[in-house]
């Protein structure tokens, strides 16, 4: 895509009382609405320029910027104007706005159409509703390892809460592991010592009468792996040859599957119908940005359609029946991908995101997105706000759990149950209980 912005219009705006609403690339990109004499939030580090926000399209100081989406309301009593993409799974153009002496000047870089309604939800949400697409399906309730225990995660700690659901009398429909039972970003089906069996681990869940949920990274690749020693030519590479460079996380510079390369497709294939065989039908997949970035891959294709066409051998893989959740994904290109879709940076057990960066972790950052997308809710998929965690180390926990029950999106407990007080239980119990009312 060319990055020469071509004026689309000069609206008259009170600049006391307007607000512009920025779309943010993926999951994990701040969006929401801005007063015009706001600064809106911008990545503090370059690692987190290329693994939370749109790599390559910085905006300019003092100017606002929505990929693929950017809402006016002129604070004047006129209609809020959206500028929206035309393909919007295809082409994701990045629209600005500056103001000067009470006018905002819009510009885009690709093609957009202009929407107008009464507020900026209304006519996000009117937008979402004219794409056409079928209602997605209810969420199930989920508990999930991640938030207590992330990647030392055991196959012990899996079966104590399972039978903690049961003493504590929680409706959870899945029982999803979470990141830490794979040997390495890539070796899915290779275990780490951590776990015994995979399929055991299912079948013990499935006795209970839940079903097994399961995360995976399925662009991601350790450049320590197995994958990577044995296939580098699965690998999408940059202008120099070298492996793409796709951030750097849990201490490990990330390199990206080729999922056009047919035998990478042939094992992102395998890696997903041998889980699927094994008894999961819940599929968090994380990191999904990677498969969407610039590089030189085997087919001569944009990013874009090697990201969706990568995605779409995921969901032939574990089957039209399976729920499939996308997180840490580019927004508008996952449309009609996903059942479910996280729709905020990731929360945690403190409010405030580190450096002051709104694509991080911290309960602040995860309320103002996620309010931000709650247009999205029910049109394009089921919103997922990120996990509940009621245990009584987490900071401000009553606020939290007052967000993930507003938003009415995907309930998923993340709490070590039985560390769970009263008042966390009996919340836990009746966030999920309400689920999807």
């Amino acid at each position: 895509m060319s990055h020469s912005f071509t004026s689309l219009a000069s609206v008259p705006v009170d600049v006391s009382r307007a607000r512009v609403h920025e779309e943010g690339w993926q999951s994990w990109s701040p969006s929401g609405a801005y007063p015009l004499t706001g600064r809106p939030y911008r990545p503090t580090d370059a690692n987190w320029a290329t693994v939370c926000y749109r790599p390559g399209v910085t905006a300019p100081a003092g100017t606002f910027q929505g990929e693929g989406l950017l809402a006016l309301d002129p604070g004047d009593g006129a209609p809020v104007r959206l500028w929206a993409a035309t393909d919007p799974a295809r082409e994701v153009p990045s629209i600005r706005l500056t103001v000067t002496d009470g006018t905002a000047e819009v510009s885009a870089d690709g093609r957009v159409k202009e929407w107008t309604g009464t507020h900026i939800q209304s006519v996000l949400a009117d937008w979402a509703a004219a794409l056409g697409l079928a209602v997605p399906r209810p969420a199930p309730t989920v508990w999930c390892s991640w938030y207590e225990y992330f990647t030392a995660v055991t196959e012990d700690d899996i079966h104590e809460n399972l039978r903690a659901m049961d003493t504590l009398d929680l409706p959870v429909d899945v029982v999803q592991i979470d990141d830490g039972y794979q040997s390495a970003l890539g070796d899915w089906l290779t275990l780490s010592g951590r776990f015994r069996s995979r399929e055991g681990m299912a079948a013990a869940i499935r006795a209970k009468g839940r079903r097994a949920g399961i995360w995976t990274a399925p662009f991601l690749v350790d450049p320590a792996s197995a994958l990577a020693a044995e296939h580098p030519d699965w690998l999408v590479r940059s202008e120099d040859g070298v492996p793409l460079h796709a951030g750097r996380n849990w201490g490990h510079d990330l390199h990206v599957l080729d999922s056009t390369h047919p035998e990478a497709a042939g094992y992102l294939t395998e890696v997903f119908r041998t889980l699927s065989a094994e008894g999961y039908d819940y599929f968090k997949a994380d990191f999904l940005y990677a498969g969407a970035l610039d590089g030189v891959r085997h087919a001569d294709v944009d990013a874009l359609t090697a990201y969706r066409s990568g995605v779409e051998l995921i969901r032939e893989a574990i089957g039209a029946d399976a729920y499939l959740l996308g997180c840490g994904a580019p927004m508008l290109p996952s449309i009609g991908l996903f059942d479910a879709m996280r729709v905020s940076p990731d929360t945690g057990p403190h409010r405030r995101p580190e450096a002051g960066d709104y694509s991080q972790p911290g309960q602040d950052p995860a309320e103002f997105t996620g309010a931000g997308r709650q247009w999205q809710h029910r049109r394009l998929w089921i919103n997922d706000p990120d996990c509940l965690m009621a245990r009584p180390a987490v900071e401000t926990r009553e606020r939290w759990a007052a967000h993930v029950e507003a938003t009415d999106g995907l309930m998923a407990s993340s709490d070590r149950l039985l560390s769970l007080d009263e008042w966390g239980v009996t919340t836990t119990r009746r966030l999920l209980a309400g689920a999807g009312r």
